[in-house]
């Protein structure tokens, strides 16, 4: 059995244990590491891990600290402790663990107080854009940590799927490069220990649910770097994995019960149908087949449907909103695990922060299944999902299609016209994340075949369109995969992140010209989303295209307005007004976004250039 890690966690050394005197080697390792008083549910689980520590009675020597339940399942070194935390004030509370009249263990667990207002934070919403980052390609603050004693991947960046370095000081050293740009969340690839042999670099075996990976930093630096990105008016949107763990996870080596795994801990790969579990005329051992079976062997399914674990990931959810302040929660293959499961945690984490967005990765082009997952969609098994946002895979999809694609009566943009006409299946389109690329699939201008008008276009419509754009590193200054659909490529370094590094795309020294035009085209659209909201908010009007030509509108209660035209056509095109009355008559003048021009909206006629997109402010 691997030894018990005994944690005095970055998270200011929360927990201390006291060992006894009959010799323990290892004190037990609690989770959740700490709580807070005033938390909306009162009830709080502990798992405890300790050698021999099941059947063990447990006292505390406050009576505000009520223990309800005692539970002990298949490993003898888990216990775990029912809480009524109603009545807890913040605070140390000494819990004595005990066997036959005799003390085994002694731990001191904090009761902390709840920051202000922290059931009512500000979730991401369609104000935002979203900035994704693979940290350990973005950017080496502290070079000391790139390898770490007892951790067997070490950096080595001349391989695509070694570790490179970048770490959270690199984001912290950055975060004015971000925010500058106009980027107001950050969402990073997950932070927390991955203690794999190899490609741990993308984070997604995590090893430790409660402690952030030694090569990225610590637990307090990590809070460090939300709290100074809420300075500078960023939000942090933590990758959180609920699915499945790492292989070299303690528990696989000692599961506290024998269902912790599914298939008992051993490989079955998943079918990957998510339709089963939407198919009416479906069986039960089909939706298994995808929810139970694993993706590799490295990659453990989790079995939510044990309370005590499904128990844990909610607390885990909460703990880290909670200890590191976020702003939103990106959920890793969300479809994969439990439906009832999905459920329980979503109803929990949105009892707990109304208001906090959380956005599931449901990787389909089909939208009647990506709606499914929303909160208020229509569903005809009446299944609960308190989940507030999806992943727009499907408008990703589309979007690279409607570009490349030849216009005709049903390809080209009429097919992300199409796919918009079907908006009236989600709870909420306005919520949907949408993007043009992601840490898993070719970058966007590798997908747009390194065409910088298609770019444009598809980075002008994601900015200016329903929902809330999430952009990935190095979109900005044009990075691509070019003859490569290796992850380790496509997650390249961002240039500039490291000491010595000839291009600096932070400073933009050594760019090329059309990719400082890339990325002051990003930093205009976003500005013109701050300075102008109802780009970003306004209610979302649109016209069937026609000729190659698409126009759509924001428009809010306000009277202000924007209308956005893509041209794909290879020659200039004059566009007549008139057809657009139903949402013009509102307005009497259009001004040019970027060369000013002005003109009246009657009967005016607008020559757009060829394969552009060009944006219009409504007065």
């Amino acid at each position: 059995m691997r030894t018990t890690r005994l944690r005095f966690p970055a998270c200011l050394a929360t927990l201390s244990v006291v060992f006894s005197a009959q010799g323990v080697e290892s004190g037990p390792q609690i989770s959740p590491p700490n709580w807070w008083a005033n938390m909306g549910a009162s009830t709080l689980q502990l798992m405890v891990h300790a050698p021999d520590i099941a059947g063990s009675t447990v006292s505390v020597g406050d009576s505000t600290f009520k223990i309800d339940k005692v539970s002990s399942l298949d490993s003898k070194n888990y216990l775990f402790i029912d809480v009524d935390t109603s009545d807890l004030m913040p605070g140390d509370y000494a819990l004595t663990f005990s066997k036959q009249g005799k003390q085994l263990y002694s731990a001191l667990y904090t009761i902390e107080k709840r920051a202000h207002n922290s059931a009512n934070r500000q979730g991401f919403n369609q104000k935002d854009t979203i900035y994704l980052v693979t940290p350990d390609r973005f950017a080496n603050g502290d070079p000391s940590n790139d390898s770490v004693s007892g951790l067997q991947d070490k950096a080595n960046r001349s391989a695509p799927g070694g570790r490179h370095g970048g770490d959270i000081q690199g984001l912290i050293d950055q975060l004015d490069y971000i925010s500058s740009t106009g980027f107001t969340q950050i969402w990073s690839m997950p932070l927390l220990e991955n203690a794999m042999d190899d490609h741990s670099y993308h984070g997604y075996a995590i090893t430790d649910f409660y402690e952030i990976d030694p090569r990225y930093g610590t637990n307090s630096q990590y809070r460090q770097f939300s709290h100074q990105a809420g300075d500078e008016g960023v939000g942090i949107i933590m990758d959180m994995v609920l699915n499945h763990i790492g292989s070299n996870h303690p528990w696989m080596e000692d599961m506290p019960a024998k269902n912790w795994i599914n298939h008992d801990g051993q490989f079955s790969p998943t079918t990957h149908r998510r339709e089963s579990l939407h198919d009416p005329h479906g069986v039960q051992a089909d939706q298994q087949a995808f929810s139970d079976g694993w993706f590799v062997p490295s990659m453990p399914d989790l079995n939510q449907r044990n309370p005590y674990l499904a128990n844990y990931l909610i607390q885990n959810a909460i703990w880290w909103v909670e200890y590191a302040n976020l702003s939103g929660i990106r959920v890793d293959t969300y479809s994969y695990s439990d439906k009832a499961f999905l459920s329980d945690w979503t109803a929990r984490l949105t009892s707990e922060y109304p208001n906090l967005n959380i956005v599931g990765e449901e990787w389909t082009t089909n939208p009647v299944i990506t709606a499914y997952w929303q909160a208020g969609s229509y569903r005809a098994d009446n299944y609960a999902s308190s989940l507030p946002s999806v992943m727009d895979f499907p408008l990703q999809d589309t979007l690279v299609n409607a570009l490349k694609d030849k216009e005709t009566w049903g390809t080209g943009l009429v097919s992300l016209y199409n796919l918009l006409a079907g908006d009236f299946i989600y709870g909420d389109p306005y919520n949907l994340v949408i993007f043009g690329d992601n840490h898993d699939m070719s970058r966007i201008y590798t997908q747009l075949e390194e065409s910088y008008p298609l770019w444009d276009m598809a980075m002008t419509f994601l900015l200016t369109s329903r929902g809330i754009p999430q952009v990935y590193y190095g979109t900005e200054i044009l990075m691509a995969n070019p003859d490569s659909d290796d992850h380790g490529i496509i997650r390249s370094d961002f240039p500039g992140g490291w000491q010595g590094d000839k291009v600096n795309a932070f400073t933009q020294k050594g760019l090329s010209d059309e990719q400082r035009q890339a990325y002051n085209r990003i930093k205009s659209l976003l500005a013109l989303r701050k300075d102008h909201p109802v780009v970003a908010t306004g209610k979302f009007t649109h016209f069937a295209p026609a000729d190659g030509i698409y126009v759509y509108f924001r428009t809010n209660d306000a009277g202000e307005g924007a209308m956005v035209i893509l041209n794909k056509n290879n020659e200039v095109a004059s566009v007549a007004l008139s057809r657009f009355e139903p949402v013009l008559k509102r307005f009497s003048t259009a001004v040019g976004w970027q060369d000013k021009q002005s003109l009246s909206v009657k009967n005016a006629k607008v020559d757009v250039a060829p394969q552009s997109a060009t944006v219009w402010l409504l007065q």
